[in-house]
């Protein structure tokens, strides 16, 4: 709200369930319904779904049927069920739909995919990414266990909260064709979901990666390793910069993250995406089908760890 307020807008309404956190001082002078038929009563060009992963849809179906363009917080949902009857409901409403992986609008990981492109490295051959952070240490101000990442009934759990390498790694390094996991809960937290997932992912460029996740770490870290034929990427989300190893030079070329960039700008710059989709001067970085295609990694990680198999083909892409 407080960045569609710094881009201009003011037309806005807000649909409540009274169980967040946002201070009821920040709503004075706008529109507040408390059920979703009245929120769409205002007839509204965009909708923003925020809420849990599982209770996605059930804004969602209603609002595409509505002709609304959407911004949809990752993941689309906890499970596949419905998601093509969102796809259908765009479909007939005629608007378009961003999935929220804001990291695509990462000047870093814009910059290490133009490098990736040019073939600074050569040929891509292995890379890790290793995200892990302290689950209580999100939200400090309210109990971790309540949130809907610490639980299953909301669609929390590591792997889908945290899925947003899964998007990423296919749009930087290509469609993954074979996946093998291992998921579950490990540490002392108070919570219902797993916390740990190790997932192992061979590309069909013919690149192998593998993604570490966890809700336990302290200090957090999200940092990314490219290893090619000729060379080296890194990427930290601490300071946002991008390392280039050129063997021939023996040393590393640094790109730093723009001056003043902060962790809000990748939303801001979504949500300046996202207004120019609603206004037809754009299409969605990132589609439903790129949403549909996270969460289906994200189930096939569950059922590698379960049935202990890797997971390929067919049964890695469910439901087209």
């Amino acid at each position: 709200m407080r960045n569609l307020l710094a881009l201009g807008q003011r037309e806005i309404v807000l649909y409540r369930s009274h169980r967040s956190t946002l201070p009821d001082e920040e709503l004075q002078g706008f529109s507040v319904e408390t059920s979703l038929e009245g929120a769409l009563s205002h007839k509204p060009d965009a909708v923003v779904i925020a809420n849990p992963t599982s209770l996605h849809l059930d804004v969602a179906i209603p609002a595409a049927e509505s002709g609304c363009h959407i911004l949809m917080e990752k993941p689309i949902s906890h499970s596949l069920e419905r998601v093509d009857l969102l796809q259908r409901a765009l479909e007939r409403g005629g608007g378009k739909l961003l999935v929220g992986f804001q990291y695509r609008f990462h000047p870093g990981l814009q910059k290490l995919k133009g490098l990736l492109e040019e073939k600074a490295i050569g040929k891509l051959l292995s890379l890790r990414v290793e995200w892990g952070e302290y689950l209580p240490g999100w939200h400090p101000w309210e109990d971790y266990r309540q949130g809907y990442s610490a639980r299953s009934d909301l669609g929390g759990g590591v792997t889908l909260t945290l899925c947003h390498p899964l998007d990423y790694l296919r749009w930087l390094a290509g469609e993954v064709e074979e996946l093998y996991a291992s998921v579950g809960r490990i540490s002392d937290l108070e919570i219902d979901v797993e916390d740990l997932a190790e997932i192992i992912l061979r590309f069909s460029t013919g690149a192998v990666g593998s993604v570490h996740l966890d809700y336990y770490r302290r200090p957090g870290v999200h940092r990314m390793e490219m290893v090619g034929s000729d060379g080296m990427l890194a990427w930290d989300n601490a300071d946002g910069s991008v390392r280039l190893y050129r063997p021939e030079t023996a040393g590393w070329e640094v790109f730093s993250a723009p001056e003043g960039f902060e962790r809000n700008t990748l939303f801001l710059d979504e949500m300046s995406h996202f207004l120019d989709v609603a206004a037809g001067k754009g299409s969605p970085i990132c589609t439903l089908k790129d949403g549909k295609r996270a969460l289906q990694l994200v189930l096939a990680a569950y059922r590698s760890s379960s049935e202990k198999r890797a997971v390929s083909g067919e049964a890695l892409y469910p439901q087209g």
